[in-house]
């Protein structure tokens, strides 16, 4: 798989002797935790995350300062960095996560929802070829576990409200806010 790989890995299983790694960003929604195998992105964290908090005090978890898996890291802080500086607009970094197929299938149809732009769930249900699944959309947008990279804070309520995040309202308002698109939203 190349490093800027156009869907999400599908990792479902872990080699027990590999270390797990994460590293901190500072950015002005609060401090990320990013986590990492050795091959790819596996998490963001926000302070306020609804899968509960990072597995910085973990046991088994270890803070990347060198090797593979630091590398992996080293790039996706430094694309965040230029896209909170409003210098990058898309992500090229190795993903990985788990997750049903039907999970993949919605994680990599935010993807393609442009910088600067929003969807509403039952849009990307329809994009997905099933209208009737907004709500399976919904949930499996909310289990997410690499936002902003993987963008789920692009989608919102069917007459623009925003919806449930897992990095808390304010934190998805300043990201449509950033990149220009609550104006779409009349707001």
């Amino acid at each position: 798989m190349s490093s800027c790989a156009s869907t999400i890995r599908c990792n479902l299983t872990r080699k027990v002797n590999t270390p797990l790694t994460f590293s901190r960003l500072s950015t002005p929604i609060g401090e990320l935790v990013l986590t990492a195998s050795d091959a790819a992105l596996t998490g963001v964290y926000f302070p306020t995350s609804r899968r509960g908090p990072a597995p910085t005090h973990q046991a088994g978890w270890i803070q990347a300062t060198t090797g593979p898996a630091a590398e992996v890291l080293a790039r996706a802080r430094q694309q965040l960095e230029e896209y909170f500086a409003r210098s990058r607009t898309t992500f090229e970094l190795p993903l990985e996560a788990l997750g049903s197929a039907f999970e993949h299938r919605v994680w990599n149809a935010l993807r393609t929802i442009p910088y600067g732009t929003t969807t509403s769930y039952g849009a990307l249900a329809k994009l997905l070829g099933d209208k009737m699944a907004t709500r399976a959309v919904g949930l499996a947008n909310g289990k997410n576990p690499i936002p902003i990279i993987v963008p789920c804070h692009r989608v919102v309520g069917a007459n623009g409200e925003l919806t449930g995040f897992g990095g808390g309202l304010r934190a998805k308002r300043w990201l449509l806010e950033h990149e220009g698109s609550l104006l779409e939203l009349g707001g």
